[in-house]
């Protein structure tokens, strides 16, 4: 039996489909450039990161039954990231993350998060059906929390039982999506990794 994670990465794991011009962009811009995709979602990018500094992370989020799904969880794997425990149960798409960007800016971004807000508690399940750990046997170890969670599960994981051996790390995602982690800032084991603006 494989000795489990000391460090669980939860909330989005989707494709980053990323759109750059060397062109000022406006309001109806339409200009030549390059389109790139490439595994991203704020939990899996701190995942990749730690698997490239020889850590062995692993991964709590929802993927869909999709070729695109497929595609994500074999390039994370490629790149040492863990992914056995993901929720793969909803009828949906993977998620996806579209942005547009100009030489020295963010144009605009939309994050299709469907799966994952679809999935809510049960991206959990493996910290509370004994595969992990449980509410008599809490896994120990450090997880790190990104703001892409609901609101509704934020607050329960600050309460969760089942958590209890857990150290938390928290990274918001973005100022907007920084106030749903209001639960978690009396939390005795959380520690707040955030930018100015957050």
């Amino acid at each position: 039996m494989t000795e489990p994670p000391r460090i669980l990465c939860l909330g989005a794991m989707l494709w980053d489909m990323i759109g750059h011009s060397a062109l000022r962009l406006g309001p109806g811009g339409d200009v030549p450039g390059r389109i790139t995709r490439q595994p991203g979602g704020v939990a899996l990018n701190v995942a990749l990161a730690l698997a490239r500094h020889g850590l062995r992370p692993a991964m709590l989020s929802a993927v869909g039954r999709d070729a695109p799904g497929a595609a994500l969880i074999a390039e994370a794997q490629r790149h040492g990231v863990e992914t056995r425990w993901l929720w793969r149960d909803g009828g949906l798409p993977t998620d996806s993350y579209l942005a547009i960007e100009s030489p020295d800016e963010l144009v605009a971004a939309i994050a299709d998060a469907r799966a994952l807000e679809a999935a809510g508690s049960a991206i959990l399940a493996p910290l509370r059906d004994g595969r992990l750990g449980d509410h008599a046997r809490p896994w120990r170890g450090t997880l790190v929390i990104d703001g892409n969670l609901t609101a509704e599960l934020l607050a329960g994981i600050a309460r969760d039982p089942c958590l209890t051996g857990a150290t938390l790390r928290i990274v918001p995602a973005s100022p907007e999506k920084a106030a749903r982690l209001r639960p978690l800032l009396a939390h005795p084991r959380a520690t707040f990794h955030l930018n100015r603006a957050e």
